[in-house]
């Protein structure tokens, strides 16, 4: 297993993380499965689901090995009558924050993460009142270490980077949704009635300046719906026209800026391994973009997606770190010092193109790449 550092929270993830909402088994079942995850070097498990069940069954599954793993823990998702509710309400985000502790058998999560903030009314009751105040006191008195955040629109994301409270987003990545308009229904982004059809814009906007402000500051990313619900799984229910598989999937988020870890839900051990089996997968197993550029329908014609086809270069240009730099440079107002020390620590720069163009030809998406390294070299003169 490869590790990440997440972002300024200096924690070392593990690249396939796990999800922890499935665990709907027995205790035994989800030890059996998490104990597999753990060897095979998992260590990074986010528990939002509410249900008792879920928790106890977590708790037990960590059991002797806490130190082991690093968990995202959620304040104010809450079991209720039966069923989740997401409230900001104090006198139920109390007690339901209490009873994860209890029940994950933990007396402190290393990531406490406000829980789902898709629009404005709800980040602005949640930042500015009694929710903000007592997580800013869990994290004083060490029952959190640092603070985290989970949503599926970059707006809200955007917006937590500016309070300085955030170190830390669990959001929402794969190929589709970055193509997407953002949306307040999450179920439009997962159902039936989805629009992917941006063929031809790539990724949309405000996600790149999302990715791009996160790398920039140092908020990690974790990432959540990384087959789209299963959809991109599918071949008859990608937008895309055709399936990719769990490593591709796993491979396009670990692409994106500032991501460290992609969180998987694995309900049994053969899902673990499979998932896992990311870490020892070959390039072409790896390849997302050869996929995406022969679908019937993509929007990434033209647009680096940083899948590397373009290699090897004739002078030794690592093409798709120039790309990725000068793309994330070119969302801010001047050149971050952060990406430019990036840059400038590559050991051959884009001003070394020599116009070959022998790149170009193996690029999926038609990218001018010779263009393109003068552009960068330009941007970071």
């Amino acid at each position: 297993m490869r590790y990440r550092t997440l972002g300024n929270t200096g924690l070392s993830v593990s690249e396939v993380g796990f999800g922890g909402e499935w665990l709907l088994g027995t205790q035994e079942e989800t030890r059996t499965i998490m104990e597999r995850a753990r060897e095979l070097g998992v260590n990074i498990i986010d528990c939002w689901m509410c249900d008792p069940r879920v928790r106890s069954n977590l708790g037990y599954g960590m059991r002797g090995h806490r130190d082991d793993w690093i968990v995202q823990g959620h304040f104010g998702s809450v079991w209720k009558d039966g069923q989740y509710v997401r409230t900001r309400e104090m006198a139920d985000v109390v007690p339901a924050f209490e009873d994860e502790l209890r029940r994950l058998e933990s007396d402190h999560f290393e990531l406490g993460m406000i829980h789902y903030i898709d629009d404005e009314e709800d980040f602005d009751r949640t930042f500015n009142g009694p929710f903000i105040d007592y997580v800013l006191k869990q994290k004083e008195a060490g029952v959190i270490d640092h603070i985290g955040m989970s949503t599926h629109r970059p707006e809200m994301g955007l917006k937590a980077i500016e309070t300085g409270i955030v170190e830390m987003m669990l959001f929402s990545v794969n190929p589709a949704f970055d193509m997407m308009p953002s949306t307040t229904e999450l179920d439009t982004m997962l159902g039936d009635e989805a629009d992917f059809s941006a063929g031809g814009t790539g990724i949309d906007a405000v996600r790149a300046k999302f990715y791009a402000t996160c790398e920039e500051r140092g908020i990690g990313l974790t990432v959540m719906k990384p087959f789209a619900g299963g959809r991109l799984l599918d071949a008859n229910l990608s937008p895309f026209g055709v399936a990719l598989t769990p490593a591709q999937c796993i491979h396009y988020a670990l692409t994106r800026p500032a991501v460290a870890s992609v969180l998987v839900g694995h309900a049994s051990v053969e899902q673990v391994e499979q998932n896992c089996a990311y870490e020892t997968a070959t390039p072409d197993e790896l390849d997302y973009a050869s996929v995406l550029a022969s679908a019937p329908a993509h929007g990434y014609a033209g647009q680096c997606t940083y899948c590397g086809h373009c290699a090897p270069c004739a002078v030794g240009i690592e093409i798709p770190m120039v790309n990725k730099f000068a793309d994330l440079a070119k969302m801010q107002d001047e050149v971050p010092a952060s990406v430019r020390g990036h840059y400038e620590a590559l050991e051959v720069r884009a001003d070394a193109c020599i116009q070959c163009h022998a790149c170009e030809p193996r690029c999926p998406f038609g990218v001018r790449i010779a263009d393109r390294m003068v552009e960068a070299a330009e941007l970071f003169a």
